[in-house]
């Protein structure tokens, strides 16, 4: 997990909206590019879902993460 991803989540779970990499990079100053390498390393994981094509948002699991409920090892599992 990257900073970055920490900020991903945040965002996602602070909105509470459906969001895709150029609006979360016009919040959180990372690239579009770098955000939609990122969305989909999240998503992997079960951090987050793409609801349609570029659009994502957080899950239950990435919600637990934030909360300390996850850590790291058990998102390689």
């Amino acid at each position: 997990m990257t900073q970055a991803d920490d900020r991903i989540l945040e965002t996602l779970a602070d909105s509470n909206l459906i969001l895709s990499p150029r609006v979360l990079s016009a919040n959180i100053d990372y690239s579009r590019h770098y955000l939609s390498t990122r969305l989909g390393t999240l998503r992997d994981a079960g951090l987050v879902d793409r609801v349609d094509e570029g659009l994502y948002q957080i899950t239950d699991r990435g919600r637990a993460y934030l909360e300390g409920e996850l850590d790291t090892e058990d998102l390689e599992e």
